[in-house]
């Protein structure tokens, strides 16, 4: 089965695809490779899948709608893994044009080639944050998610909607999920761990967002990617007690299905840079801060609906997961601890 993966340069992308290779699917992956951050990372990434026999990498921006519809059609994929967007909620408060143009028009342009050249199934990409000011713990795919508190949670909003649109109008299945503070290693270089890790062993100070205060479901990237294939593997349908009298958010009449990927188990900041700081032996200097705007204090995931839907949970303690990320950092940067 023929399967392509956006993004597939990215840190949740890479995973992913490495998951599906391991499976037996062939892969091809596409990416644009922007400056976002480091390409050299990107491309390090790439070489690893480059192993495998069954993988093959396009060099394509998703904004571009003639060259994916072109893709699409001589492709003629099984189905569609889109990991592919404008990450980052910062960053949306000082370029907010790009989460537009990437997170909606390139979805977008993913529905449509797999509108019309017969995908059996699309899995995309959503976020914890499309939560924002809910307050209700932990977190339900089953709860409303109307006030967003970033241009980045709002475009991946709009990408559940449109999905929605798309199975309900042309009965592609899709699902949808929205992960939880992913980390591990060849993470992303604009995220706390990496920023944290780098900044310790340097001896540099580290801003510490709402005084310490956060809480986050930090989800392994090795859980959520098995996640991601588990669930292209249960192509979504309809749901037989949906009612629209008493809509449920996270399925439909249409094969559409959401669903969260977290641990289930928060996590201080405190205690995780505490991490951090044990597997380097070494203290951080720690800069304390107010709450940043866009940002949530708090998040938990309900993912009970993964569970029994695709027989898995992820459980990965955060003290594995950060011990395996400082040991990938120290190696592939050249750090010694």
């Amino acid at each position: 089965m023929k399967i392509l993966v956006t993004g597939a340069a990215g840190f949740i992308g890479a995973a992913t695809a490495l998951k599906l290779l391991d499976r037996g699917y062939e892969v091809v992956g596409l990416d644009n490779l922007n400056a976002y951050y480091d390409v050299t990372l990107k491309e390090a990434r790439l070489k690893r899948l480059a192993a495998h026999a069954g993988f093959r990498f396009v060099k394509l921006d998703l904004v571009d709608s003639a060259q994916v519809a072109a893709l699409f059609t001589h492709e003629k994929f099984a189905r569609v893994v889109h990991l592919a967007a404008q990450a980052g909620v910062r960053y949306s408060l000082e370029n907010p044009h790009a989460y537009i143009t990437s997170n909606v028009t390139g979805t977008l342009n993913v529905l449509e080639g797999c509108r019309h050249t017969g995908v059996g199934h699309l899995v995309y990409a959503s976020t914890s944050s499309v939560y924002g000011a809910n307050t209700n713990m932990p977190f339900s795919v089953h709860r409303g998610v109307d006030h967003p508190l970033s241009l980045y949670a709002s475009t991946k909003r709009a990408n559940e909607l449109m999905a929605h649109n798309y199975s309900a109008l042309f009965k592609l299945p899709t699902t949808g999920l929205r992960f939880f503070t992913v980390y591990g290693p060849w993470g992303r270089p604009d995220m706390a761990l990496f920023l944290f890790t780098r900044n310790i062993l340097e001896g540099k100070p580290i801003d510490v967002f709402n005084n310490g205060h956060h809480q986050r479901d930090f989800t392994y990237v090795d859980d959520i990617a098995e996640g991601v294939v588990r669930a292209s593997e249960r192509v979504a349908a309809p749901d037989p007690a949906w009612d629209g009298n008493t809509p449920d958010p996270a399925s439909s009449f249409a094969p559409f299905r959401l669903y969260n990927i977290g641990n289930h188990c928060p996590v201080q900041l405190l205690r995780y840079i505490e991490l951090i700081e044990e597997t380097l032996r070494r203290k951080a200097i720690k800069n304390f801060l107010p709450l940043q705007a866009g940002d949530v204090p708090e998040t938990c995931a309900d993912i009970e609906d993964l569970v029994r839907d695709v027989g898995y949970r992820p459980a990965t303690p955060v003290e594995v997961g950060v011990r395996a990320f400082v040991e990938w950092f120290c190696e592939y940067y050249g750090y010694r601890r």
